[in-house]
């Protein structure tokens, strides 16, 4: 019988690996400040993000109890566990994600850092028009997947506001997760390793 995915054994991580949770709603700049983080820091840092494994991976609805939710889950111990610092970023509603992300904080969460984007719906539409699937859809879909401030319960996600850059974002994040301090040596392994 198959291992139910949303059923995680006890945590292995890397003493050193960190979680980063990005949350909010699409075209907020989540994927973005992903990259970026990724970008300054070097090699060692996984990403991942929502929409690769729910619409590409699985082709999956986004729906409470989908088999995404588990895997999402399940991406994130495995590239903590085998020492890589993981930000996942996604919409992540919290009726649906929220005993999944309620695990991952109970086993890292002295290890991990968890923001929120609070972009107005009309400037999520304008970073839509920028992005390589704005034709994909639109208005209609964007509000229909729209959650006002769908924080997480227990006040610790930080909130990044529209004012925020994205560049000034990721060193903020990376900042408060310990990561900024480990840049210049991890970019060296980077650029020595290829």
């Amino acid at each position: 019988m198959p291992q139910d995915l949303r059923v995680m054994p006890a945590h292995r991580a890397e003493p050193a690996s960190r979680l980063v949770v990005i949350r909010g709603n699409s075209a907020s700049g989540k994927s973005t400040i992903a990259m970026a983080i990724r970008e300054k820091y070097g090699r060692g840092v996984a990403i991942v993000g929502q929409d690769n494994l729910r619409r590409v991976v699985l082709r999956e609805r986004d729906r409470p109890g989908a088999a995404n939710v588990g895997l999402i889950g399940l991406t994130c111990r495995y590239a903590l566990d085998h020492g890589f610092h993981t930000v996942l970023e996604g919409i992540l509603y919290s009726a649906h994600y929220g005993e999944m992300l309620a695990g991952l904080r109970a086993d890292y969460g002295d290890r991990s850092s968890w923001w929120y984007l609070d972009i107005p719906f009309e400037e999520t539409l304008t970073r839509h028009r920028m992005k390589p699937q704005a034709g994909e859809y639109g208005r209609a879909e964007m509000e229909q997947w729209w959650h006002e401030r769908d924080l997480l319960p227990g006040g610790y996600e930080h909130i990044i506001t529209a004012e925020t850059t994205a560049a000034a974002a990721a060193a903020q994040i990376m900042q408060h997760a310990g990561l900024a301090c480990q840049v210049s040596t991890a970019s060296s392994r980077a650029g020595a390793t290829g």
